[in-house]
């Protein structure tokens, strides 16, 4: 027991910059599946039905392919075939964001759709365009009530995240590895990294719960 706490805390610091990574990897891939998503879901409820095709597409495409095969397509075919050199973190990143963008349009969308539809109608009336509409009154509804859901896509992107593994982003879970594959210390070392990832995870959404008490709307559940 002793040898395993001393792997262990002497192996903390350097799995800990890995804790580093991991949480850059999610924080990107949030905020860009935040920037395509919303624009995304505003095409689903709002758009011509050409447009509500291809997005439609682009989701069943992420969330049909499991994210492994996702990352050596982009990482090792796709960013290669563009001439892009990206390092293994920025590869993953993209790749994550683009998938968390599939699912989070559905996010925005069930939001949008539970809004009474009178309100887009009463912005009309007000002599508001229909984007001035969905932009002053849809969406900070819509994104207020979307928190919870968003609360679920950051821990699955985190847990996600340590596919990054495969292709040799130096992650928490992949320095663990790396680590336990020199000192033997496996169940000491893989338990420390699931300690990890349970308290990344719970701080996160301990702050997103606690953004979704401050800006809930009175009176209003999705």
């Amino acid at each position: 027991m002793q040898q395993q706490l001393s792997v262990i805390l002497e192996a903390l610091p350097y799995i800990l910059e890995g804790a580093g990574v991991s949480l850059a990897i999610v924080v990107f891939a949030m905020a860009l599946g935040l920037l395509m998503g919303i624009p995304m879901a505003v095409g689903l409820v709002y758009g011509h039905p050409i447009l509500r095709r291809l997005i439609g597409l682009y989701v069943w495409f992420f969330r049909g392919v499991p994210i492994l095969v996702l990352m050596f397509l982009f990482y090792f075919g796709i960013f290669d075939a563009l001439g892009l050199d990206l390092n293994a973190i920025s590869a993953v990143s993209i790749v994550l964001g683009l998938t968390s963008a599939a699912y989070q349009s559905q996010i925005f969308r069930g939001a949008i759709q539970s809004l009474p539809q009178g309100q887009l109608k009463a912005a009309r009336a007000l002599g508001m365009s229909d984007m001035q509409g969905i932009i002053s009154i849809i969406l900070p509804q819509a994104l207020r009530l979307s928190i919870p859901g968003w609360s679920n896509e950051y821990s699955i992107i985190l847990k996600d995240s340590a596919l990054a593994y495969v292709v040799g982003a130096m992650d928490i879970f992949t320095r663990t590895h790396f680590v336990a594959s020199r000192t033997y210390e496996h169940l000491a070392l893989f338990i420390n990294a699931g300690v990890l990832y349970f308290i990344i995870t719970l701080v996160g959404v301990k702050l997103l719960l606690a953004l979704e008490k401050k800006v809930r709307i009175p009176g209003y559940t999705m």
